[in-house]
């Protein structure tokens, strides 16, 4: 593990009581919210299309039963072109 998903973790840990809700937000190009979706198939997704259209900005909240649940997601959703994490 890297010094920054181990920084991540904790402060995870400190912030949240697990089980939690957790919001994940994404922005993404308009083409790869299908590719989000998939990470997340069983949760509501919130999308809002960026003013010229190209992007697209996902909220998806997500009840985690723990931290690791939550970087383990970050880390697929970290594979998705052009994606930037919130």
């Amino acid at each position: 593990m890297s010094k920054e998903t181990d920084s991540f973790r904790e402060k995870l840990e400190i912030q949240y009581k697990f089980p939690a809700l957790y919001n994940f937000k994404f922005i993404v190009p308009k083409e790869s919210t299908d590719e989000v979706a998939k990470i997340f198939p069983k949760s509501e997704h919130k999308l809002k299309p960026s003013r010229n259209g190209k992007y697209v900005s996902v909220t998806i909240p997500v009840m985690t039963a723990s931290s690791d649940q939550i970087i383990e997601a970050y880390e697929k959703a970290n594979k998705i072109e052009g994606i930037i994490a919130l």
